[in-house]
């Protein structure tokens, strides 16, 4: 008989470690607490906005925890995709659509259209020209100096080990890797908390480098790769082309999956778990296994965990600190008489109190007629993402301080000022037909404020705090956004991932022969790898990352910078082209020479004093041999850029 495995938790991590046991033949039982399979991942029904129709009750309006987004570096999750079958020789992967744009948009100014793949025709080639052009004319409000730094920061996390990353750029908050505080409004708000916000829903000044900075380059990656796109969308309500055919799938398989069904208790001795208590329906009830998989969020795992269970595994302790790491990033949806038009993939907000971002669903729905949704009135859906509720809005009040109509009201006033600009106006108050906000949040006058479904986010130092998907107790395995994955960031992705790893320590303890699940690293262009390697040995040698083709590149970027301005004086046509009187630049390209020789010697000696020194990377005494401090070494070996100006 096979070993019985019982699952706690059908969100995309539950359903995917059911995924791999039932395949691999254990007897798998799956119990989730909603009503609705999916977890976070789930599409919702708006309760109550089902009308009758010409042809028979129409179906609830599709509403949504949080719009779905498949970055192309996602290999687990699409791996699972593409082993769902649907009807005509296809997978649910099928019902991936390819975005093309990303659109920035900024109160009462022009959108910023990027593209979100390698350019494939004129178009794409157009606007990746017209992005140049503006980001260098300073629509986008960066300086020059500005641009180039920051770029010299995406290389350095390039061409950083993954040793480096870990152990030191975790250590780092992305606003002091990328310099912000004294730089101008325009660099804190796109590249400080633009990214961070949007991202992952986290505040620049306490976001992880390592996982901004790992994450950020992946998307740089996949835009400038052929292939995919950078931004894929479902061409449907989530629920309707994945979860559903992917829980049927299941089912036919041998799947016992059980909804409305919370975990209460866990019955553990003697080094396992035994059982644990389910509420079903007003009923308890006590289900034995022989190997548990908690895939449960973080703030439903610490009520179970029990004295002598984290005395069994004391890294289990580190959840309740990890519980306090959380923020909220949740849905609202929009209803629209007119399907208006916005870019075709995501829209940031760079403008808006509350971090907005957004999609517009119908244009990738192609297959979906509206009209048998609601009241058949419907023609556009915008998909919302609220990820900052602790900002003053333009109400004057954070989104935890209003009710759930003043949440909608000023969503929609932030995404006015956004989309609408001069003449230009793209939403007007008679579209607005309805919204819907996500029933996991809990907003109350007189009683304290609750998110059901937060978000982990990935702060400063706290690599060190997640455990890993197999635990010290022989027969509990964690499976969801905290456990320890390459991907590393609280998504679909990561919980895929981390499922296969508890399914790994399932086949591992139990002696099964079945294969292995696979396991993807993030991959980083083969290009770079000299890079990365070299840096492994600098750091392996105690050394901080080395920055010579940075300052030779800053220093090329303000040269050719003269030498443009110097351009722009000249008469044309001319038969004779001089520079003006005082003109610098042949000095200059003396300097950047001498700059190259002086550099590349230092690194020479550099190396040949480690050397000739000792190799192992040990702790520092108080005071080296040149009486450094510690402070002093540690700055030393901050691996930031030095500029030479």
């Amino acid at each position: 008989m096979p070993d019985k495995i019982v699952i706690l938790g059908g969100g995309i991590a539950g359903l995917s470690a059911a995924h791999e046991l039932i395949e691999r033949g254990f007897s798998v039982e799956v119990y989730e607490a909603l009503s609705i399979p999916g977890g976070k991942a789930r599409s919702i029904g708006v309760p109550g906005s089902a009308t009758p129709g010409p042809r028979g009750m129409r179906k609830e309006l599709p509403g949504e925890h949080g719009f779905r987004f498949f970055p192309r570096f996602y290999q687990h999750v699409t791996d699972t995709m593409q082993r769902i079958p649907l009807p005509g020789d296809r997978s649910v992967a099928d019902n991936l659509v390819d975005t093309t744009r990303i659109q920035l948009c900024r109160f009462g100014r022009r959108p910023i259209e990027l593209p979100s793949r390698c350019p494939r025709n004129w178009g794409d080639v157009r606007v990746a020209l017209d992005d140049a052009g503006r980001l260098y004319g300073g629509d986008f409000g960066l300086s020059h100096e500005e641009i180039a730094f920051f770029a010299s920061r995406i290389w350095q996390i390039i061409t950083s080990c993954h040793e480096r990353r870990v152990n030191e750029y975790e250590k780092i908050p992305w606003w002091e890797f990328i310099d912000a505080e004294p730089r101008s409004p325009s660099y804190k708000k796109l590249l400080g908390h633009g990214i961070t916000r949007s991202l992952v829903a986290a505040k620049a000044d306490h976001a992880s480098t390592k996982t901004i900075g790992d994450i950020f380059v992946q998307l740089l990656f996949d835009i400038a790769t052929p292939g995919p796109s950078s931004d894929r969308v479902l061409n449907g309500p989530t629920n309707d082309v994945w979860i559903n055919p992917w829980l049927d799938y299941l089912i036919k398989k041998g799947v016992r999956y059980h909804t409305g069904a919370k975990v209460k208790a866990v019955e553990y001795r003697q080094g396992r778990i035994h059982a644990v208590s389910v509420e079903h329906a007003g009923t308890s009830t006590r289900i034995e296994g022989d190997y548990f998989i908690f895939a449960i969020p973080i703030e439903d795992i610490i009520d179970l965990l029990t004295p002598e269970m984290i005395a069994a595994d004391p890294q289990l302790a580190h959840l309740y600190t990890l519980d306090d790491m959380t923020e909220w990033m949740t849905g609202l949806q929009i209803y629209l008489t007119e399907d208006v038009k916005l870019a075709h993939g995501h829209t940031i907000y760079i403008d808006s109190p509350w971090a907005l971002s957004s999609i517009s669903q119908p244009q990738f729905w192609r297959d979906i007629d509206l009209s048998e949704y609601g009241d058949g009135k419907v023609k556009g859906i915008i998909s919302v993402d609220i990820s900052d509720w602790e900002a003053k809005g333009l109400n004057g009040k954070t989104a935890k301080e209003c009710t759930p109509e003043e949440v909608k009201a000023e969503v929609w006033e932030q995404l006015k000022r956004s989309l609408n600009y001069g003449d230009y106006v793209t939403l007007k108050d008679e579209h607005l037909h309805r919204w819907f906000l996500d029933p996991s949040v809990k907003l109350s006058a007189t009683e304290e404020d609750l998110n059901e479904e937060p978000l982990l986010v990935n702060l400063i130092n706290t690599w060190a705090l997640r455990p890993e998907a197999t635990t010290r107790i022989a027969n509990m395995f964690l499976a969801s956004d905290y456990v320890r994955t390459h991907t590393d960031l609280a998504t679909m992705e990561s919980a895929n991932e981390a499922a296969r790893r508890a399914v790994n320590g399932i086949l591992s303890a139990s002696g099964s022969s079945a294969p292995a699940c696979t396991l993807w690293r993030l991959h980083e262009p083969e290009i770079f790898a000299p890079w990365r390697a070299l840096d492994k040995l600098r750091y392996q040698q105690g050394l901080p990352w080395d920055d010579t083709w940075v300052v030779l590149g800053l220093s090329a970027q303000r040269l050719t910078g003269k030498a443009l301005q110097l351009w722009d004086t000249l008469p044309f046509p001319s038969d004779h082209i001089s520079a003006p009187s005082g003109s610098d630049i042949a000095t200059d390209a003396m300097m950047l020479v001498q700059r190259a020789v002086e550099l590349m010697a230092a690194r020479a000696a550099e190396a040949e004093a480690v050397g000739s020194g000792n190799r192992t990377r040990e702790k520092p005494a108080s005071k080296n041999q040149a009486g450094a401090t510690p402070a002093a070494q540690s700055q030393a070996r901050s691996g930031k850029v030095r500029i030479i100006t």
